[in-house]
């Protein structure tokens, strides 16, 4: 099966089991706590789905450029717009020698590009082209939509378990409604943490989408495994400092910037930067394009 199919089936299995969790839940918590649960997860991950663009781009200092002060970025993110037949994205800077770069917009006319200073510098075209074509994929993709969906429904799970701990410590106990004592702690100890990894498989299952979208829409997957192989040493020389600031920017970078090892990596939200060079360049074997 391609990749490609392989990702969007995967991602739909994940957020079915998502979904699945939720209903098993609400049927063990009672309607009222599923209902509160569901409507609070909803509020908060509108509010970011709607406006995920400006908390990502204030949470990085962009700053917005023009052709005239970024000719190089602005022709390279025009040429593939105009290849996808969609709309030019606003354009950003980050004042960041960290070298990364972001897309992020809930559809084509709302997208935003953003590049740190720092990508800019150890790029050359070809591998810039590569990096922006994968950024620009996650907006034609809906990778917003997909991760506001799986987050409100992580969060839902994560309520629902925070409403069991109340329920507990107030001598909650089986009834002929209620969870019994096993059930009650497979919902405040398994649950959240089954979510947060199922949320973290699609994160990764977005991030190959977005490589094989890229490789299609520029035509080279050979660009941008050479633009990884430079984040994979340009993240690790200069890392972004790990703080809650940068979280809803980092997720939608096209790599890792925090440093970290063993047992973190189980956790990003981004795949292993040589395992994406390794599709891309089996890609480029088995269908090359120049």
């Amino acid at each position: 099966m391609p990749h490609r199919s392989l990702n969007g089936l995967k991602t739909a299995l994940l957020l079915g089991v998502l979904s699945a969790v939720i209903v098993w839940f609400g049927s063990l918590f009672g309607q009222h706590g599923l209902v509160i649960a569901v409507v609070l997860a909803v509020v908060m991950n509108a509010v970011s789905y709607f406006y995920s663009d400006r908390i990502a781009l204030r949470a990085m200092r962009a700053y917005p450029v023009s052709q005239v002060q970024q000719p190089r970025l602005y022709a390279i993110v025009q040429e593939l717009a105009t290849r996808a037949r969609m709309p030019m994205p606003r354009l950003y800077l980050s004042p960041t020698a960290s070298p990364n770069a972001f897309a992020t917009g809930r559809n084509p006319r709302n997208a935003a590009v953003c590049c740190t200073e720092g990508i800019l510098e150890i790029m050359d075209d070809r591998e810039l082209r590569g990096v922006l074509g994968h950024e620009l994929s996650h907006v034609y993709n809906r990778d917003i939509l997909i991760a506001s969906v799986a987050g409100t429904l992580a969060a839902i799970i994560v309520y629902i378990a925070n409403m069991m701990q109340v329920f507990a410590f107030f001598g909650g106990g089986r009834d002929e409604d209620g969870p019994g004592v096993a059930e009650m702690l497979a919902i405040i100890i398994v649950g959240p943490i089954a979510a947060s990894i199922i949320q973290l498989a699609i994160s990764r299952a977005r991030e190959y989408q977005a490589d094989e979208s890229g490789a299609t829409l520029t035509g080279d997957p050979l660009g941008l495994a050479s633009a990884l192989r430079k984040l994979e040493a340009g993240t690790a020389a200069r890392p972004m400092p790990a703080n809650s600031r940068l979280g809803p920017a980092s997720a939608m970078m096209i790599a890792n910037p925090f440093r970290g090892g063993g047992v973190a990596k189980l956790f990003s939200t981004h795949p292993p930067l040589p395992e994406r060079i390794a599709r891309l360049e089996q890609r480029a074997r088995m269908n090359p394009y120049r």
